[in-house]
């Protein structure tokens, strides 16, 4: 049924029995606002003839005495004036601006539906002695329901109505009373009216409400069921009301536009980019816009500037704490104009948060102040791109200074621990032949109190850096403390530690290594920060790489002028030698060339096989170095071929001081070439003999460390001063103290030992060793690669 301005339909039969008097709330839903519809108060449900019953003498009221009746009662109930503010009540992440509201905006259907109006209702069907009376307001070309009183109905059938189609829009039209004693035969009523449509009767008395201005802005209105003789002391009552009703209307239309632009200026602020905070006088909150409410996050947001939570965790740009009364807010409350004031939000278990912050006083008219409001841009972001490129500039500040990544690693990690704000890094590199990863650097935060242990190594797939080796991609822990997080519950409990980030340092496909980084926090992934630590990754795949080449290109430089030195000298001797000893038996005589002919022949013999064995080895590592030198990978027993160059190096050596000690497992097989194998071992131990020119002690031990092999060969010779000791490895190297004491070799030996280890994906060097004396480690992979 549409709807009535009059609701008639409805007045036309008393009120059902039991039914919920006029005003009561309604159980209905307003449109647009599902749910149940708020409760309204109740309101008076006396009938026009007892309110004439109470009147003085039977007496009607007058259009004064309702203006008199309506001023002692303040026009409004009391709960319809402006309270006093109160401290709002925030509501964080709801997503809008919070302050206090003593006048919400209604909702649709009910923007001017008040108590003031009920009440001038009810003074209206008072003084025009009608038993029911209703108040409107015009908006527009619909009619909108404002007050009433007496009427058995819900709020919505009144709520709004179209003006051509209602007796109010008569009034508009005519711009003068209406008076219709007999609703069911008076021609004025509109056709398309559901008083007509319904065959309702009643009377009906409206007078129109102005505006200062003039203009019609609303309607009060005096009805009865019945046919009704409307007096002019009727009709001058209902007119007084209406000039109340401007004063009401007026009033509530006015507030009704500050809400409206109340609502237009909070979607403003609510869309701005800057968190937006407002207080009283008193440094109570009274606005945070929804920007705000997010840099809160799930932090309670505070009440008032004397709340702890205003200075919870917060820090001036240095990190200094801030005290309650140096927060922004309060110091713009005490006058100051601020602007880009740097603050720091921090706390246990969250990322410090970097913030720009704007604010001064609100003065009101005659100049004191009011409030004040704060504007806060968060900064994180852009403070933290800039650490970024801090710390790249010092990754490759560190890489450019230093000689090796081992050097260099702690710089780095220090660079990306510092940047990140994090706690604890380690840089891991591969070591092949091995099939382990081993630690190169590692670095704690020097505000971090708790030690943490760095395993000597990790085999491929276990643990953070075992398994980012082995899935080839950056792996991010959200917490290192739950179950199957790849680290141990002990080491994580132990720790403190909780995110964990694992980068792999690539060459191309090739894996060189780990980057890992652990904080004390629980964060979730970022983009951003496994882009930097990818870039710091490269960086050092390029640096160990850039070293290795430099490293070649020494060796061949140094190699080439060895091969220089070679010709001159270490060929040239045998050379001279021999054409010595030749000119010699040339020029003998008979009797001589009988004498000393053998002793002539032996000495150009050892030096033409001098000069073949330095050529061979020559050849030899030449054909390793280019791949032309067949080496034919087949499981055989390495125990076996390190027990059988023992027991001949022990041959060898029978009655000379030196003592040969094997501690060898009963059997080692792996992937390898078993006559090479037997080359490297017999140049190490030939080694070790030849060094050891006044005796001592040699160890041999073969082991399983993880997936490889380790043979270690130790000797108590004259040692390999740390400087000297990757040069051994050059290629016709030969250290001072053999040079000093002219022990003889070419060099090679250790040269053509790697290129065969090299072969067999495996690594050869001389490692740490206690007193004097030097050890040999080479290490050969179980598996076939």
């Amino acid at each position: 049924m549409p709807r009535s301005d009059l609701g008639l339909e409805r007045l036309a039969a008393p009120p059902a029995p039991g039914a919920r008097p006029a005003g009561t709330a309604a159980a209905a839903t307003t449109p647009g606002h599902p749910g149940p519809a708020r409760a309204e108060p109740a309101r008076n449900t006396r009938s026009g003839a007892a309110e004439r019953a109470a009147s003085p003498a039977g007496a009607a009221p007058t259009g004064a005495a309702v203006a008199r009746a309506a001023s002692a009662t303040g026009g409004a109930r009391p709960e319809d004036q402006d309270p006093t503010p109160t401290d709002p009540a925030p509501h964080p992440g709801t997503g809008t601006s919070t302050r206090p509201d003593p006048n919400p905006l209604p909702t649709p259907g009910d923007e001017f539906t008040s108590g003031a109006g009920e009440q001038l209702a009810a003074l209206i069907a008072r003084a025009a002695h009608a038993p029911s009376a209703l108040v409107h307001f015009v908006d527009g070309e619909l009619l909108r329901f404002y007050g009433g009183f007496g009427l058995p109905i819900r709020w919505e059938d009144v709520g709004e109505t179209r003006l051509r189609d209602s007796l109010a829009g008569l009034i508009v039209a005519d711009d003068r009373p209406l008076v219709i004693g007999d609703l069911a035969t008076d021609p004025r009523v509109p056709a398309g009216s559901p008083i007509r449509r319904q065959g309702l009767a009643g009377a009906y008395l409206g007078q129109p409400i102005r505006d200062d201005t003039g203009a019609v802005v609303g309607i009060c209105c005096a009805l009865d069921t019945e046919p009704h003789a409307w007096s002019d002391a009727d009709v001058a009552a209902v007119g007084d009301a209406a000039r109340l009703g401007t004063l009401l209307i007026t009033e509530r239309r006015g507030r009704l536009e500050v809400d409206r632009q109340r609502r237009f200026l909070d979607a403003v602020v609510d869309s701005l980019h800057d968190g937006v905070t407002a207080c009283d006088a008193e440094g109570r909150i009274v606005l945070v816009n929804a920007r705000m409410q997010r840099l809160w996050g799930q932090h309670r947001v505070p009440t008032d500037l004397a709340d702890g939570a205003a200075v919870a965790g917060l820090g001036d740009g240095d990190g200094r704490p801030v005290e309650p009364g140096d927060v922004v807010l309060q110091r713009a409350l005490r006058g100051e104009r601020l602007r880009d004031e740097s603050m720091v939000l921090q706390g246990r278990g969250r990322r410090a948060r970097h913030y720009l912050i704007d604010a001064q006083p609100i003065l009101g008219p005659d100049g004191e102040t009011v409030g004040a409001v704060q504007a806060v841009q968060d900064v994180t972001r852009q403070r933290r791109a800039e650490r970024f490129r801090t710390c790249e500039l010092a990754v490759v500040t560190a890489l450019a200074a230093a000689p090796t990544i081992e050097a260099a690693g702690p710089r780095v990690l220090e660079a990306v621990v510092g940047t990140l704000g994090w706690t604890h890094a380690e840089l891991w590199l591969v070591d092949d032949a091995a099939g382990v990863l081993r630690p190169a650097a590692s670095w704690d935060s020097p505000s971090w109190q708790s030690g943490i242990e760095v395993p000597a190594e990790l085999p491929y797939g276990t643990g953070l850096a075992g398994r980012a080796w082995q899935a080839g991609k950056p792996l991010w822990i959200r917490d290192v403390g739950r179950p199957q997080s790849l680290i141990s519950p002990e080491t994580a409990e132990s720790s403190r530690l909780h995110t964990a980030l694992a980068i792999p340092v690539r060459n191309g496909l090739e894996p060189l290594g780990v980057l890992t980084a652990f904080a004390d926090t629980i964060e979730d992934p970022e983009d951003e920060l496994v882009a930097l630590m990818s870039g710091i990754s490269a960086q050092i795949a390029q640096f160990i790489e850039k070293r290795l080449v430099e490293d070649l290109q020494r060796q061949l430089i140094r190699t080439k002028n060895e091969y220089l030195a070679l010709i001159g000298h270490e060929l040239r001797t045998p050379l001279t030698s021999i054409a010595a000893y030749t000119e010699l038996l040339r020029d003998a005589d008979a009797e001589t060339l009988v004498a000393e002919g053998p002793r002539l022949l032996e000495v150009i013999d050892r030096n033409s096989t001098q000069l073949r064995h330095i050529i061979n080895e020559l050849l030899e590592l030449s054909a390793l170095d280019t791949g032309h030198a067949a080496v034919q990978l087949s499981p055989i027993d390495l125990a076996e071929v390190v027990r059988e160059a023992v027991q001949r190096t022990r041959a060898a050596v029978a009655g000379e001081p030196v003592a040969i000690v094997d501690e060898l497992p009963g059997e080692l097989v792996l992937p390898g070439d078993r006559h090479r194998l037997r080359q490297v071992v017999d140049n190490l131990l030939g080694n070790a003999v030849k060094y050891s020119p006044d005796g001592g002690r040699i160890e041999v031990r073969l082991r399983t460390v993880g997936r490889a092999a380790e043979l270690s060969i130790s000797d108590t010779g004259i040692g390999v001063s740390q400087e000297e000791r990757e040069k051994m490895f050059t290629g016709l190297y030969r250290t001072s103290r053999a040079r000093d004491r002219a022990i003889p070799g070419t060099g090679l030996g250790l040269t053509l030992s790697r290129a065969v280890v090299q072969r067999h994906h495996g690594t050869i060097e001389l490692s740490e060793h206690e007193g004097p004396g030097t050890t040999v480690l080479v290490r050969l992979p179980l598996d076939a690669r």
